[in-house]
């Protein structure tokens, strides 16, 4: 298959379990919850998204042809392995899960990645992917239900921690919704995180720190 790609950058891992880790960010255009067009946000499934993901004209972003051809693209964006460091690539979106397939995910093991993906968890992943980031959206039913990272955007009317705490993942965060009200957000972040202490505040640093 081919695989579209809004855009391809190497940078510290910003937020989670992961953070402050070297990465190629593999950015997949689409997105099952919605178009990516504002004329049609206050319609989807999930209207907090901050991403642009939609078409292949990113940074590095284009159409690729196979799975060896983008896996390789991706490499060449790592560091001289001399230097250390286990090669890293975090597939994100979107929603990288609808192209993410066996295929790819043979080329980038082969590439000597570690392959990480942060889904909106409503598609089954695939075997093989080594760090599994989980983030619900609105209230669609989780088809991706284990895992090493559950994510949580906070608060949500749709979705609390208390739905998901249950489930079967390695570390569990909170992230304050970034909005007009982010500063509050925080704030209720934090302090659901101190009475529930299976959470864990997770802050989006590449913002705070202006890395890309």
């Amino acid at each position: 298959m081919a695989y579209n790609v809004k855009e391809i950058f190497y940078t510290l891992q910003g937020e989670g379990a992961q953070v402050g880790r070297p990465a190629v960010f593999c950015r997949f255009s689409g997105c099952n919850l919605w178009s990516g067009l504002e004329r049609d946000r206050l319609s989807a499934t999930c209207q907090f998204c901050d991403t642009d993901f939609v078409g292949v004209d990113g940074q590095n972003g284009g159409k690729f042809n196979t799975a060896l051809g983008l896996a390789t693209f991706v490499k060449s964006f790592w560091p001289n392995t001399s230097k250390g460091g286990q090669p890293f690539v975090v597939c994100t979106g979107g929603e990288p899960l609808l192209q993410l397939d066996d295929t790819l995910i043979t080329a980038f093991h082969a590439a000597g990645f570690e392959i990480a993906v942060e889904t909106n968890g409503t598609i089954k992943a695939p075997d093989g992917i080594d760090w599994i980031c989980v983030s619900p959206k609105a209230n669609m039913k989780l088809m991706q239900t284990t895992g090493n990272e559950l994510k949580l955007v906070y608060p949500q009317d749709e979705n609390t921690p208390d739905m998901f705490v249950g489930l079967d993942f390695d570390n569990f965060y909170l992230q304050p919704k970034d909005c007009a009200d982010s500063q509050e957000n925080t704030q209720k972040a934090i302090a659901y995180c101190m009475r529930h202490p299976k959470w864990r505040l997770s802050l989006q640093t590449h913002k705070i720190t202006g890395i890309d």
